[in-house]
Parts: structure tokens; sequence; C-alpha cells
């Protein structure tokens, strides 16, 4: 197997599309001056407790969106560090607006494909959880291969997770959800953290106004959470 960083290689296919939105004044602003003391290169490897200046744990969120969830947790949370990653610099825009209105200092942001991160930036055994919630469904059958969760995938964020970490994803859509599952229940580095195959959700993630307006329409949501094993 092709290593890099002493990660696994990941095949290259594009598991999101780059819908680049018009940047508010506000967004622009708050790049501007937050991303010299937020933004982290995805090049160069990080160290955790360097960036943020402790040896708290280390949460990672895999697309954010506009950064609101991973704020309300990081606020929440000032004992935990937090790590986002988003490909859309209007949602990049926004989260730094709030890191920087909130004065939080627990947060950083790379603007880069997530992959490029995971194998460039993070370092081995590093992160106490890695979140992926509401990732593009890629609901047609001839584009389920771009779905991000597949086995290699889940080898890379493994060589990323400290043994007893937690993967902890979230989808909308019920056939996503069950490949998801299948794909972790296959892979010997996790094991699930519920007997019911999906788990609730936990009180930490949470609920959007996007996800709140589905489910008061009856649409489904599916979280699941499993722990890394000692398995590499």
């Amino acid at each position: 197997m092709t290593e890099q960083n002493n990660a696994p290689f990941l095949r290259r296919i594009r598991s999101f599309v780059k819908r680049e939105g018009r940047l508010t004044p506000g967004q622009k602003s708050a790049i501007d001056t937050g991303w010299p003391v937020f933004g982290l290169d995805p090049q160069i490897e990080i160290v955790p407790s360097e960036i943020f200046a402790n040896e708290n744990p280390v949460t990672l969120e895999i697309g954010f969106g506009n950064g609101d969830s991973l704020i309300d947790m990081a606020d929440a949370e000032p004992n935990k560090n937090f790590i986002g990653i988003e490909v859309h610099r209007p949602g990049v825009g926004h989260l730094l607006r709030r890191v920087i209105e909130k004065e939080l200092s627990n947060v950083r942001v790379f603007d880069t494909d997530a992959i490029d991160v995971l194998q460039n930036a993070i370092p081995s055994h590093s992160l106490d959880c890695i979140q992926l919630f509401f990732p593009d469904p890629w609901h047609k059958k001839r584009h389920h291969k771009r779905r991000i969760v597949q086995t290699d995938f889940l080898d890379l964020i493994r060589s990323k997770l400290k043994v007893g970490g937690t993967f902890h994803a979230a989808t909308d859509w019920e056939n996503y959800a069950e490949h998801i599952l299948d794909t972790l229940n296959a892979h010997a580095g996790f094991v699930n953290t519920s007997s019911a195959n999906y788990a609730a959700r936990p009180e930490h993630r949470p609920l959007t106004k996007f996800e709140n307006r589905g489910l008061k329409l009856g649409h489904g949501v599916w979280d699941l959470v499993f722990k890394a094993n000692a398995v590499k």
C-alpha cells in the first residue's frame, strides 16, 4: 500500500461539488481578519498541542457547512479543541465571523479537500473524534462511487484516530446510512457503540435548522457512532 506521512493513500474520486457562492462583506472581513489566526496550511503537518497550546481532546469535523453546529459545540465545550474542514469559502467566512464574535480559542480551520488535509496535515493517532455530518449522499446509484465513506476512507481516518477514538457520522438519506453502516461493520478497525445499529443523536451534536425542518416533515436522520479499536 502506498503511504504518505504514514497515512494510507486514498483513490481520488471527488466526493463533493464545489459551489462557490459570493462572499458577503462580513464573511470577507472575517476571513481577512481571522484566517491569519485560525487558518491552517494543509501541506504542513500540525501538532495539536502546539496550535492550541494545550493537551485537550481534539475533534475534527469534515465538511462543516456554514459552521454553526461546530461553533455551538466549541462554545459549549471549551475544554475540547475543534478543527473544521470546509471547501466553500462563504461557510469558512461565516464560521470565522462567529469565532471572532464569540472570542473562541479552541477552533482552527482548513479550507481545502479533506483528503489532502488527512493525508498531509494530520498526524497519525492524534484525534479523539472525527465527525462527518450530512455529507453529499450522491443518491443516484451511478454516483454511489463518489460517496466519501468507502473502505479506503475508513482506512485513512482510522490511522488518524487514537485507539478508542470516535467516528461519528450522520445522514438524512436512509440508503446512505445503510451504506455507511455496512462499510463500517465490514472494517476491522471499527466497532459499533450501538446494539441497535444506529445511535440516538448525542446531546453534543446540535440540531440544525435544516435537520429540524426535515424532522417536522417526517424525514429520518440516522446517527452512526463507531469506536476505533486496536486493529490498525
